[in-house]
């Protein structure tokens, strides 16, 4: 089997969570490539399959991206599968999600285009903290906590008002918790938990990513909370999906919010235990020997 993984030219030297997975399917006798998604020189048809992994540019050229996502189907098998690669690029996914049973965190869509008050729409909603954040977008990119005083009122407007114009956000309560707690990610193979990985940011901060500073470690979870991050991948699409992310934030009342569902490329932690690249060569390698 001759394999791509693909990744993005910007990759941070520091990335290393996915080399476990990169020995796990060289010991299944792959051959395992990792090019870069939009080099235009890659012949995508050479490959049995197409892993998606670090292509963590696409946000910031998403219509080519999704084109690429359509050419590399046609010529290879890809996963996840391009209709759910394309459905989720977009956060409004959430809002598929919420119509059928999901508890996200509550969110107001703001479209492309519209004019917005944020006062006013904070004040009927009765928050006294809120969160903007891009609908297509990843890594914080351009996301702003504020406070509904004055200044803090400003400065969303302000927000909105630069951004709107051209893409479309997402307005929500700010949930403190992320703070304290921080967000559960669980992960997924075929349906099954692999592991999963609480990742808190600095004091004081909401990033919970890497390059923010922010640390992730191990925690075990119990039946309810795997049972829940289960329902969701169901609810996303019919067929079960090789591999997905599933992101929780915790609420007002201790209650576990979907935060976002990550079906693309997203960090596995294999760092914390190599071992459970295992489980995905396994899942993928079965795949592709049963078609």
């Amino acid at each position: 089997m001759h394999l791509a993984l693909p990744t993005c030219s910007n990759l941070p030297d520091w990335e290393v969570d996915d080399r476990p997975l990169w020995g796990q399917l060289e010991d299944r006798g792959a051959r395992v490539a990792r090019p870069v998604w939009d080099d235009a020189s890659v012949d995508w048809s050479e490959f049995d399959a197409v892993l998606v992994r670090t292509t963590w540019d696409y946000q910031e050229k998403l219509p080519a991206f999704l084109r690429w996502v359509g050419r590399v189907s046609r010529v290879s098998r890809l996963f996840n599968p391009a209709r759910t690669l394309r459905w989720n690029t977009n956060k409004r996914y959430l809002a598929d999600l919420e119509s059928r049973g999901v508890a996200i965190v509550p969110t107001v869509w703001l479209e492309a285009g519209d004019t917005v008050d944020v006062a006013g729409l904070v004040a009927s909603k009765g928050w006294t903290r809120a969160f903007l954040k891009p609908q297509v977008g990843a890594t914080a990119r351009e996301t702003l906590r504020f406070d509904t005083d004055e200044r803090g009122l400003a400065a969303a407007q302000a927000h909105v008002d630069r951004l709107l114009p051209h893409e479309g956000l997402m307005l929500q309560p700010y949930l403190a918790s992320v703070e304290e707690v921080g967000e559960l990610s669980l992960l997924f193979v075929e349906g099954g938990l692999t592991h999963a990985v609480r990742k808190v940011p600095v004091p004081g901060d909401y990033r919970v990513q890497d390059d923010f500073g922010a640390s992730d470690f191990p925690v075990p979870v119990g039946a309810a909370e795997v049972d829940l991050g289960r329902s969701i991948l169901r609810a996303a699409s019919r067929e079960p999906l090789l591999y997905g992310r599933v992101d929780f934030m915790t609420g007002p009342d201790g209650s576990l919010l979907l935060g976002e569902l990550e079906l693309i490329e997203p960090s596995l932690f294999l760092r914390h235990d190599p071992h459970r690249g295992a489980v995905l060569a396994e899942a993928l390698m079965a795949r592709l020997e049963a078609a």
